[in-house]
C-alpha cells in the first residue's frame, strides 16, 4: 500500500498483537494445568508432549498475532513478504526444536521401558534429534527460496569423502544401532567380555558402550570391538541365574544326613537373604569321590549376576556352622608321597598337609 499510516491503523496492528500475547499467556497457562495432570499418569510420554506444547503454542500465538497486526497496517508488498516470511521461518524454528525435543523424549521413554533400567540408550535419541533438526533446517531453506536440490546433491558427494574419512567413527555407530536393534545387549545388563572386562551395561551411544563394574568404575568400549568380541550375558534370557557352590564330607559321613542338612540350609538362605530366589527349588548333587572326600555341588538362585556374591557368603557360613553342630566333618585336603633314595624306600605319611621325609 501507498497511503500513510494512520491512528486506526496503529490501533488495529496494536489490538492484534496484543491478542497475540494474550492468547500466548492463556494457553501457556492451560498448558501449564494440562502439564500437572500429565505428571500424575504412568505413561511418560504425555508429559513430553505437553511440554513441547508449551514452548510452540505461545510461540505460534505471538507469531500469529504479529502477522495479523503487519497485515492491517499499510505496507508495501516487499515489506509484507519479508515480515511473513520472517515469521514463518520463526515459527518453523520454534517448530522444529520443539519436534525434536517431543522425538526424543519419546524414544528415551520407549528405550527406558524396553530395558526396564534408569541407563539410557542415546544413540538412538540423538539420531533422531539430528534428523529432525536437518529437516527442519531444510524447510526453512525452502521457505526463504533457497534450492536444497544443489545441497543435497552436494551432501551427497561430500557424505562419500567424509565416510571414507571416518570409517572407524560410522563404524561404531552402525555397529551400536545393530547391537541395540538385535537386542543382544541392553542398557542394564550385566556382560563379561572374553577379554576379561565385565560389568554393568549404563548406556550405549553413538561411539562406545559404557560399563559400570562392581568397583564402581567405568570402563569405556568401542561398539565395533563390543561386536567382534565373544560375550557372555548375564541378565538374558532372563535376570534370574543359578550358582555353583562346591563342597566336600569325610568318607565315613551319612550322605544323606548331608544331603537333607544342607538342603535345609539352601532353603534357609533362600528364603531369609535378600537376593535370593524364594521359590528356587533345593538341589544338592554328589558327584565325585576325592582323594580325601565325596564332593557334591550346591545349586543356588539368585536374583541377579551381583547378588550371588552376598548369597554365596551366607550359604557358607551358615552351613559351616550347621555342620560343626550336626556332627559332619569337611576333612582339609591330604596326600600320600613317597620318596626313593637308592634302594630305600620312605614309608608313605598322611597328613592335613603334603609332608616329604627324607632319608637320613
Amino acid at each position: 500500500m501507498n497511503r500513510a499510516v494512520t491512528l486506526d491503523d496503529l490501533i488495529l496492528g496494536g489490538i492484534a498483537l496484543a491478542a497475540g500475547f494474550l492468547a500466548a499467556f492463556l494457553s501457556r497457562a492451560l498448558l501449564r494445568w494440562l502439564a500437572k495432570h500429565a505428571k500424575r499418569t504412568r505413561w511418560s510420554g504425555d508429559d513430553v508432549i505437553v511440554d513441547a506444547l508449551r514452548t510452540v503454542v505461545p510461540w505460534a500465538a505471538i507469531a500469529g498475532g504479529a502477522a495479523a497486526a503487519a497485515a492491517v497496517l499499510p505496507l508495501t508488498r516487499t515489506v509484507q513478504h519479508h515480515v511473513n516470511q520472517t515469521l514463518t521461518v520463526l515459527l518453523i524454528f520454534v517448530v522444529t526444536l520443539s519436534a525434536a525435543r517431543v522425538v526424543a523424549g519419546l524414544v528415551r521413554t520407549v528405550t527406558q521401558s524396553r530395558s526396564g533400567v534408569a541407563g539410557s540408550a542415546t544413540i538412538f535419541v540423538n539420531i533422531t534429534r539430528i534428523l529432525v533438526l536437518a529437516i527442519g533446517f531444510l524447510v526453512v531453506l525452502q521457505t526463504l527460496g533457497i534450492s536444497i536440490a544443489p545441497l543435497l546433491t552436494a551432501l551427497g558427494v561430500g557424505g562419500l569423502a567424509v565416510a571414507l574419512a571416518l570409517q572407524d567413527t560410522l563404524a561404531n555407530l552402525f555397529a551400536g544401532v545393530h547391537i541395540l536393534a538385535s537386542k543382544t545387549v541392553q542398557p542394564g545388563d550385566y556382560i563379561r567380555l572374553s577379554s576379561g572386562e565385565e560389568g554393568y551395561v549404563v548406556d550405549i551411544n553413538w561411539r562406545q558402550t559404557t560399563v559400570r563394574q562392581l568397583s564402581n568404575n567405568l570402563v569405556v568400549i568401542p561398539n565395533g570391538q563390543l561386536a567382534k568380541t565373544n560375550m557372555t550375558n548375564y541378565t538374558r534370557p532372563e535376570q534370574q541365574l543359578t550358582v555353583l557352590v562346591q563342597v566336600g564330607v569325610a568318607y565315613d559321613s551319612d550322605l544323606e544326613h548331608v544331603e537333607k542338612v544342607t538342603t535345609e540350609v539352601v532353603a534357609e538362605v533362600m528364603t531369609e537373604i535378600t537376593g535370593a530366589v524364594p521359590d528356587h527349588e533345593p538341589a544338592v548333587r554328589f558327584h565325585t569321590f576325592g582323594d580325601s572326600r565325596i564332593g557334591f555341588t550346591v545349586i543356588l538362585g539368585v536374583g541377579e549376576f551381583s547378588d550371588q556374591y552376598r548369597i554365596k557368603h551366607e550359604f557358607i557360613k551358615r552351613l559351616h556352622k550347621r555342620y560343626r553342630a550336626e556332627g559332619i566333618r569337611i576333612p582339609a585336603p591330604t596326600r600320600t608321597v613317597a620318596l626313593q633314595q637308592g634302594s630305600a624306600v620312605i614309608p608313605p605319611q598322611r597328613s592335613g598337609e603334603d609332608r616329604v621325609s627324607e632319608a637320613g
